[in-house]
């Protein structure tokens, strides 16, 4: 319509083009473009060594990029590496809390390094160790937490000044799974203040319940974006899983398959899900019908979506 203004699209927390890295002569990034918007979950999902680690690291402005540039909460990483520090947070594999002092003890000082004042420090500590669940463990020392309330309380000091963006690297990795349970209702409500927050995982299911959308990193590039369901819709949406007569017959088989499970020699098969589809696989994967033992369908899931896009080329070291 005539004289009608088009909304500005917002811009995006984190944005990056072509970002390449390489150590001698191992490539580790191979021209990653990456955009997250902001107040929303992004999560990397990749196998060791794909490069998840090295992209937070350079958005986070602990490494320089070789080539490609990044902006995060609107500043450029390496023209504006002290303001994009300032509206941060990042939590690593390991918790970066003192073991000898409490967890009020690690909240305040976070907060007074933070330039609060005394007072205004005390009462963000409350808050977090509130927020966090730590309320009854504030006067014990961090170094008797278990490894999930350590976790908590490391990313409690890490939003101390609260962030803008929120990167975590691998934040359940060693985890017993109740504790994963309960980073992961953490995480949310983290999002659901305003953060936006990226996350690296290897785990599946966090990806899935977490992200809003889902990036697949293999051998430092992005080999597939988009929203659980979207992943899960480029392998047909569901998977045929067909127990073979014989492993010649598994051998025969394999190169269709997104899943391979030799012991049991059963491969999965992407399909829709349709009884005309299944029929057409079967009878062009078993004309003679002599290969094919069982067959079972089930719904597609982000496992299937992982190791059809990671089983392609190996990760770098």
């Amino acid at each position: 319509m005539s004289g009608a203004h088009a909304t500005p699209t917002p811009e995006p927390a984190i944005e990056a083009t072509g970002l390449r890295k390489s150590y001698g002569d191992v490539t580790v990034l191979d021209g990653i473009d990456l955009r997250v918007g902001r107040g929303t979950v992004h999560a990397l999902l990749g196998p060791n060594g794909a490069g998840k680690t090295t992209t937070v690291r350079i958005l986070a402005t602990l490494t320089r990029a070789d080539a490609g540039r990044a902006r995060v909460a609107g500043y450029d990483v390496a023209a504006d590496r002290a303001r994009v520090r300032r509206a941060i947070s990042l939590t690593g594999q390991f918790a970066a809390v003192d073991a000898m002092q409490t967890g009020e003890e690690n909240l305040r000082m976070m907060a007074r390094l933070s330039g609060l004042s005394r007072a205004a420090a005390a009462r963000r500590a409350g808050e977090l160790l509130e927020r966090f669940s730590l309320t009854d463990a504030r006067h014990r020392l961090a170094g008797t937490y278990s490894g999930g309330m350590r976790r908590r309380l490391d990313l409690a000091a890490g939003l101390v000044g609260d962030p803008e963006v929120v990167f975590l690297d691998e934040p359940t990795t060693g985890l017993d799974p109740r504790s994963r349970r309960e980073l992961w209702d953490v995480v949310a409500e983290v999002a659901a203040r305003g953060a936006t927050v990226l996350l690296t995982t290897q785990y599946l299911e966090e990806a899935d319940r977490l992200a809003d959308r889902i990036g697949v990193i293999n051998a430092g590039r992005l080999v597939a974006e988009g929203t659980a369901d979207e992943l899960k819709s480029r392998v047909g949406g569901h998977r045929l899983d067909l127990v073979t007569t014989d492993e010649h017959a598994y051998l025969r088989l394999s190169p269709r398959a997104v899943h391979h499970d030799p012991d049991a020699l059963t491969l999965g098969i992407p399909t829709d899900g349709t009884a005309a589809h299944v029929r057409a696989l079967l009878d062009e994967l078993d004309p003679h019908r002599t290969d094919i033992a069982r067959l079972s369908v089930h719904s597609a899931t982000l496992d299937d979506v992982f190791l059809a896009l990671t089983a392609k080329e190996p990760a770098h070291v």
